[in-house]
């Protein structure tokens, strides 16, 4: 079983509020301790701009993840849900594929879901969920604000990825936001 724990160097949030969808990453990538790129896009839009994609961990690793979940997005014809358990039921069984250290935030009008090369598909119950370094800073931020204030999505995720940046040092404030 791979540990996720250690993944290091960035963070996306997702945030569903109010019949919209926010996801936000930094643009941050290091190599050991060196920050060796600031401006870095994190966050794909997928199948005719329906979907929204974002990972943490190897790039690499992620951006073959990528195309591997465009061509289920492709072969299900856009259903999300069939989508994401068949990656995840490849990710975990393939042998090339189960060595991929990554972690994917998949969400479209309807359904947001993180995707682990453990075979984990995990919705979240209040719309609200984050990966990499930063995760846990953003998502305790997007719940509180989203707790506490009429913020929009967007709102929510710039304040939220704004927060983590200042704690993270695995994050910065180089933030990209997409909305659906």
């Amino acid at each position: 079983m791979k540990n996720f724990s250690q993944t290091r160097s960035t963070t996306i949030l997702c945030v569903r509020r109010g019949g919209h969808l926010a996801m936000g990453g930094d643009g941050q990538v290091t190599m050991g301790e060196s920050v060796v790129k600031q401006k870095a896009r994190k966050i794909r839009r997928l199948y005719s701009e329906k979907v929204l994609a974002g990972f943490a961990g190897s790039t690499a690793d992620a951006l073959s993840l990528f195309s591997r979940f465009e061509q289920k997005l492709e072969e299900y014809h856009g259903n999300l849900s069939r989508a994401v358990v068949e990656l995840a039921k490849d990710w975990r069984t393939d042998r090339a594929l189960r060595h991929l250290e990554a972690l994917l935030l998949v969400a479209d009008e309807k359904n947001t879901y993180l995707v682990s090369g453990n075979g984990d598909v995990i919705e979240p119950d209040d719309g609200i969920v984050a990966i990499g370094s930063g995760g846990s800073y953003a998502l305790a931020a997007a719940r509180a604000l989203a707790k506490h204030t009429e913020m929009s999505a967007k709102g929510i995720v710039q304040e939220a990825m704004l927060l983590a940046g200042q704690i993270c040092i695995f994050t910065n404030d180089q933030i990209v936001i997409e909305e659906l």
